[in-house]
């Protein structure tokens, strides 16, 4: 139960927070995409094994994007009506000012929190072959995708190796900013030209085992859809009505 969300059907999954994102679009309200946060806080913890200092880690900009629209709207906001509930300064904050504010910030945590859930308990590569076996997803774009995304560990290497040959071949490192910046090319002209090669070999390698974009009957690894995907689904519909319907047990 721990792992379930890290187990459950890609396609589901992504599906399902799908609707949730498109739906919790249409709520203006602060505590609509508040108590959803909220929800999905709990599916987290309750249903994943993620690690809780990495996940901080990439809701920071997230955190501090919300704030920003917090207190730019707060600042900004060109609708001044209802009464004011708090001032400092010279500068008075209404109740819609407040509301349009939190409204703002909170869904911002909201789709970050739904993104960061399906990033960190998705297998790249199963979300690929859950695409192609649940959503008829075309074979040509899906193993494209997933060629591409095995590559960028790859090019990685390359651009540290490549900059490394540099500096041992004796190419000082410029201290100006814009000298970086136009140095980049002396890396990304031969990572470019390896790149292509490396696609090259991956297309004759592909089309030498059999590959021609033809849509499977049968595959080596199924991706099935069990009776925890039907469970986590209900979960997430719950959440959602939940929060949609908050005015009636908030009230």
């Amino acid at each position: 139960m721990k792992n379930a969300l890290h187990r459950m059907n890609p396609s589901v999954k992504f599906l399902a927070i799908t609707i949730c994102m498109f739906t919790m679009a249409f709520f203006f309200d602060p505590w609509t995409p508040l108590v959803f946060w909220a929800g999905v806080l709990v599916l987290q913890f309750f249903f994943s094994e993620i690690n809780w200092k990495k996940w901080l880690l990439f809701m920071l900009p997230f955190f501090v994007t919300s704030f920003g629209y917090f207190w730019t709207t707060l600042v900004f906001a060109e609708d001044s009506s209802g009464s004011v509930v708090w001032s400092i300064w010279n500068l008075q904050i209404t109740e819609t000012q407040l509301n349009h504010a939190l409204s703002l910030s909170f869904r911002v945590l909201a789709f970050s929190s739904l993104s960061l859930l399906f990033a960190l308990t998705t297998n790249p590569v199963t979300f690929i072959l859950s695409l192609m076996q649940q959503l008829r997803l075309s074979p040509k774009i899906a193993y494209g995708v997933m060629v591409g995304y095995q590559f960028l560990p790859v090019l990685k290497d390359e651009f540290v190796q490549i900059g490394q040959a540099h500096r041992l071949r004796g190419a000082g490192e410029e201290k100006n900013t814009l000298q970086r910046l136009l140095g980049v090319r002396k890396i990304l002209i031969p990572m470019l030209a390896g790149a292509v090669r490396k696609a090259e070999r991956a297309a004759f390698a592909m089309e030498a085992r059999g590959f021609t974009g033809e849509r499977r009957s049968s595959y080596f690894r199924i991706i099935s859809i069990g009776k925890m995907d039907v469970v986590l689904v209900i979960l997430f519909l719950f959440v959602l009505v939940l929060s949609c319907t908050n005015r009636l047990w908030l009230s």
